[in-house]
């Protein structure tokens, strides 16, 4: 029974980490669209959006029928938990990525980031991706201090944040449109990357490390 259990507890891992990598090519797939104003490829992560979203609740129903049909000690309760909350994690980390690809659906075939700030989204994106690849190496390896070497990169983040909205005060010739889009664009980013960080806390919690 117990090595059953420990199966069907390593495959809700997997799924855990399988749906991060998912996550991680959809915001990546979102970016390259964003700055090659490509609507083939903007189109492609939104179709994706609901087979993630259905992921997640199979994620979900897994997680609950490890916690019916099982009795988990400790340990394996804390993992459960930690997946339920990770699931909702990057479910909202898909979310934003169909965010990124809906405003170039939007403004097609207009380009949502001018020239000046391309170096800034690239950087962005680039935070946004390694921050998903760590969170879900911590999901598969079980690293309890992952959360502290993303959090470095999540103060990335918030500079390359400060400094897409510094260039929102300086850059008058911008349309109202143009500014609010890039703001939309830079929150979606940084929201990305605290999800990102916060499963790795989750992943922390599940190994019995409150981080």
């Amino acid at each position: 029974m117990r090595e059953a259990f420990e199966a069907e507890l390593a495959a809700f891992r997997r799924q855990l980490a399988d749906l991060a990598q998912r996550t991680q090519d959809a915001m990546t797939r979102a970016t390259t669209a964003l700055l090659d104003i490509s609507l083939t490829g903007a189109a492609d992560v939104i179709g994706e959006d609901e087979e993630l979203v259905e992921a997640h609740h199979r994620i979900d129903q897994q997680a609950l029928a490890l916690l019916a049909l099982q009795q988990p000690v400790a340990g394996d309760l804390r993992t459960i938990v930690a997946g339920l909350r990770t699931s909702a994690d990057l479910k909202r980390m898909a979310a934003l990525a169909r965010h990124v690809a809906e405003l170039v659906r939007q403004r097609h075939p207009r380009p949502v980031v001018p020239q000046s700030v391309r170096p800034t989204i690239i950087e962005m994106g680039a935070v946004a991706a390694r921050l998903a690849a760590a969170a879900q190496e911590a999901i598969t390896t079980g690293d309890a201090d992952a959360a502290v070497v993303m959090d470095r990169a999540d103060d990335e983040m918030d500079t390359l944040l400060t400094s897409l909205y510094g260039s929102l005060v300086v850059e008058h010739r911008w349309d109202v449109e143009t500014a609010m889009d890039l703001t939309l664009l830079g929150r979606y980013y940084e929201r990305f990357a605290d999800h990102a960080v916060s499963v790795a806390k989750r992943v922390a919690f599940a190994v019995g490390t409150r981080g």
